[in-house]
């Protein structure tokens, strides 16, 4: 199971690759190295099922492709790995990471490769949240060593005030796929009749209907906070910059406004490197 040592740094230099630059690979450079090549395994993993989700193939390819990536998933915890996944399943094992939390990831990757998402009722959109972002949490505090109830809890929490902050920000994004993830109740809540992307975004009461949104966000980043208060320090200077970050995105946004054109928010390289420094040391 075990590749040669060449092969497994160009896959974890290709991994880091990927990322460098974002907040993530800032995170997870903190951390100790076997706990740092997990993740950018666990990322990469993520990046390739959500690649096929957002690629402009039929939806029925991309289903087929990612019902592979499940058989995959299926041979690396049946103790046959595909080459491209020896890598990932040695993280698996010394990290005792779940299958069902990879299967969770592919899952949600499926319900955006399915159809164009819009306007999906609160209770849908919370549960996409769970299988695209908190079942990548459970992966990551696997890693980070949590204990296992504080972890679940932070992965439920973070993950989802995480992808909220995505869903606000990736807005103009989305809707250039023909996708909207703003709640329906929010819409309707706003008199917002319409669910197609480029109508919704050009609506007036955008703004309004982004606040319930933004509340949950603020809500879940807040009970993370409570969470990771709790737990060594150690275990959660990860998530502590992510949290950190991505809420500072939030407030950005609320503070720039709705209004089209929207800027897309980014927080500064200073910004980035003060809270990194801030967590960095134990």
């Amino acid at each position: 199971m075990n590749s040669s040592p060449a092969i497994a740094e160009q896959v974890q230099t290709g991994a880091a690759q990927r990322a460098s630059g974002s907040s993530f690979y800032l995170a997870m450079r903190i951390l100790p190295r076997p706990q740092r090549e997990a993740m950018f395994q666990i990322y990469r993993f993520c990046r390739d099922v959500d690649d096929i989700a957002d690629s402009d193939a039929p939806h029925a390819q991309r289903l087929q492709q990612l019902a592979s990536w499940r058989a995959d998933i299926d041979s690396l915890y049946a103790g046959t790995p595909p080459p491209h996944l020896r890598d990932l399943a040695r993280s698996a094992s010394e990290f005792s990471l779940a299958k069902e939390d990879f299967l969770g990831v592919i899952e949600g990757m499926e319900m955006d490769a399915a159809e164009d998402v819009r306007a999906p009722l609160f209770d849908r959109l919370d549960y996409y949240c769970d299988r695209v972002a908190s079942a990548v949490g459970r992966l990551s505090v696997r890693v980070f060593g949590m204990e296992r109830a504080e972890g679940i809890a932070l992965a439920h929490h973070l993950g989802r005030a995480l992808q909220l902050t995505n869903i606000l920000r990736d807005l103009d994004e989305d809707a250039g796929m023909g996708r909207l993830y703003l709640p329906r109740e929010c819409l309707r809540a706003a008199g917002i009749d319409a669910n197609d992307p480029d109508a919704v975004l050009a609506h007036p009461a955008l703004a309004r209907a982004c606040v319930p949104v933004i509340d949950r966000a603020r809500t879940h980043f807040a009970e993370a906070d409570r969470i990771m208060a709790r737990c060594p320090r150690a275990t959660v200077r990860a998530p502590r910059i992510m949290a950190e970050v991505y809420g500072a995105m939030v407030e950005q946004m609320v503070a720039r406004g709705w209004a089209a054109p929207r800027a897309r928010v980014r927080v500064s390289r200073f910004k980035l490197a003060w809270v990194v420094l801030r967590y960095a040391l134990v």
